[in-house]
């Protein structure tokens, strides 16, 4: 499979004939399965030394490599240079300070973004020399382990009296020019508040940002394993230069503050490539922005990672490997439908196999995958996707959801003509799938002659490894999961005391629960007959289906999660 180069480093040893396409090929699968820096993988696997890449990229750059930094005692005020947030963001370290300039090393010296957005930050030009990227990180974690920014740090820098720039941006709201606007979201220290945001977001592993003005506050919480935090709340009037900020860098309509926009941003963020899409929504009292955090260093788009039983697993492979038919993938918003959807899109992959998307929006890029987004204003709905779609000689159709009875025909249509097709419906369980599509107006013998299966999900918070302890369920408890203490046994509960590690939570991570209907002979007649959907469950449970709360069950023995947790979910 060709791939495309995003990393600069290996561009430019491509760009010299320095690797040829397998090992290309083979450096990239790894770096993308093992989340291993490219340096790295390319001693591992003895296609260039460490010393030989750092020259190259000195060359390239016209500058030089720094060698016995880790024995170098690096001045206060040479490390004050850079904020530590700054530093731990973009991965820098300042060696040295001049009047109008600073000299940084890098961990990615070869972006060019990053030597700007330093610069801009530091307010003094910018030199990049190269040195080991594990020195560099070495010295980060020796100089800024302890320092870190807070809002209070970075309110100093805004200077004057708070009720001067209250009025300022009271003007500005009046007025609202858009070099004015650009201006304020430009100041350092909104560029600096802004960066802290967001690179906290990232190392507490949060799935959304959300920023929101209220009469007298402005609030920003983040989600974390499906939970809302709230950071400490910073001053109201700094609600519309922060969301001009985001703007900006989502390339919004930055003047626009009446309508609804939708944008993304990408950037690198403590060596992580992060993606964010996102939202703004004109409210009463300024522009409420949502931002949903992509990390695609930590994005498990393979089944392997899923968490499936194991039969549920080799089920799946099967299903997916069908050359027509329809799977879909079914629970409530957030509860890794797409993730889902990716990791089959994932197994199917390869050369001999056309694969298009339909996605609102696109979340994840998959190489070798045409991924097409849903644009409603002008009139690219998933029905007219599909639609084109099928001129396209595709194998496999991802749908990202059928909303409605046009995006359901069509996709049955397309199963029928030799296609496989994968979609998403928000139902509260797999049987309620068929039902949802009956009420699309699906006939049932085209349901029972083209699904081939359906996946029900949910995600629940995982315990603490740190913090996990047993203890003895209550008879409450035992009888909110149908369960008597014959039926437990000698098993043992878990749950977080809570830690440092997990914010005091007593959770860690999440972890997919599943349920997953055949469509075999038996539950096709029971299509057929227009069965609801209680006696097409229960049928199906007669078969051997494990529903959604005998997976939770499973997971509470082998003591990954809690009894809350799998009582709340299903």
């Amino acid at each position: 499979m060709s791939v495309s180069i995003s990393d600069p480093l290996l561009a430019l040893i491509k760009d010299q004939g320095l690797i040829d396409d397998l090992q290309l090929d083979e450096v990239i699968q790894e770096h993308n399965k093992s989340g291993k820096p490219i340096t790295e993988i390319l001693v591992e696997s003895a296609i260039m030394d460490l010393e030989t890449q750092l020259n190259m990229i000195a060359e390239y750059l016209g500058t030089e490599v720094v060698t016995g930094l880790k024995d170098t005692e690096i001045p206060p005020e040479v490390v004050a240079s850079v904020p530590p947030t700054t530093a731990r963001m973009y991965q820098c370290m300042p060696i040295g300070v001049y009047d109008h300039a600073i000299r940084v090393v890098l961990v990615d010296p070869l972006n060019p973004a990053t030597l700007d957005e330093i610069s801009f930050i530091v307010g003094k030009e910018v030199h990049a020399v190269v040195a080991e990227p594990k020195v560099i990180l070495d010295l980060i974690e020796k100089y800024y382990q302890e320092a870190s920014e807070s809002f209070a740090d970075i309110m100093l820098e805004f200077g004057g009296d708070e009720a001067d720039m209250v009025r300022e941006i009271e003007a500005l709201e009046e007025e609202a020019s858009e070099d004015a606007l650009t201006s304020m979201a430009n100041d350092t220290p909104i560029v600096r508040f802004v960066n802290l945001v967001f690179y906290q977001a990232v190392m507490d592993r949060a799935s959304d940002i959300h920023f929101e003005p209220f009469e007298d506050e402005f609030k920003i919480r983040y989600r974390v394993d499906g939970a809302l935090y709230e950071m400490a709340p910073p001053p109201k009037y700094l609600a519309m230069p922060v969301a001009s900020r985001i703007k900006i860098l989502a390339n919004l309509n930055i003047s626009e503050r009446r309508m609804p926009q939708d944008g993304r941003i990408s950037m690198s963020l403590g060596g992580k490539k992060i993606d964010m899409r996102v939202s703004t929504l004109p409210t009463k009292f300024g522009e409420s922005v949502v931002l949903r955090v992509l990390d695609r260093s930590n994005s498990t788009l393979d089944l392997e990672h899923l968490g499936l039983q194991s039969d549920v697993y080799d089920q799946v492979c099967d299903i997916v490997s069908q050359p027509n038919g329809i799977f879909v993938v079914t629970g409530p918003t957030g509860s890794g439908k797409t993730t889902s959807l990716y990791a089959c899109l994932r197994r199917v992959n390869d050369i001999e196999t056309k694969l298009l998307t339909a996605e609102d929006p696109v979340e994840y890029d998959l190489d070798g995958i045409m991924q097409v987004p849903i644009n409603e204003a002008t009139g690219m709905t998933f029905a007219a996707a599909l639609r084109a779609f099928l001129r396209q000689d595709p194998d496999i159709i991802m749908v990202g959801e059928m909303r409605d009875a046009e995006t359901a025909q069509i996709s049955v249509q397309a199963s029928l003509t030799g296609h496989f097709v994968l979609s998403t419906l928000h139902t509260n369980d797999a049987p309620g799938a068929i039902t949802r599509f009956t009420d699309m107006g699906v006939e049932p013998f085209l349901i029972s002659s083209t699904l081939m299966g359906v996946l029900a999900q949910r995600l629940v918070r995982t315990i603490c490894p740190k913090c996990c302890s047993p203890f003895e369920p209550t008879e409450n408890q035992l009888q909110q999961l149908g369960l008597s203490v014959y039926d437990i046994g000698d098993k043992t509960f878990y749950y977080g005391r809570g830690c440092e590690t997990c914010g005091d939570s007593g959770y860690k991570g999440r972890q997919g629960i599943y349920e997953l209907l055949l469509i075999n002979d038996a539950i096709r007649h029971q299509i057929n007959e227009r069965a609801p959907s209680i006696v097409l469950r229960q049928k199906a449970i007669e078969l051997g289906m494990a529903t959604l709360r005998d997976d939770g069950l499973r997971l509470i023995f082998e003591g990954r999660t809690t009894v809350e947790e799998v009582v709340k979910y299903t």
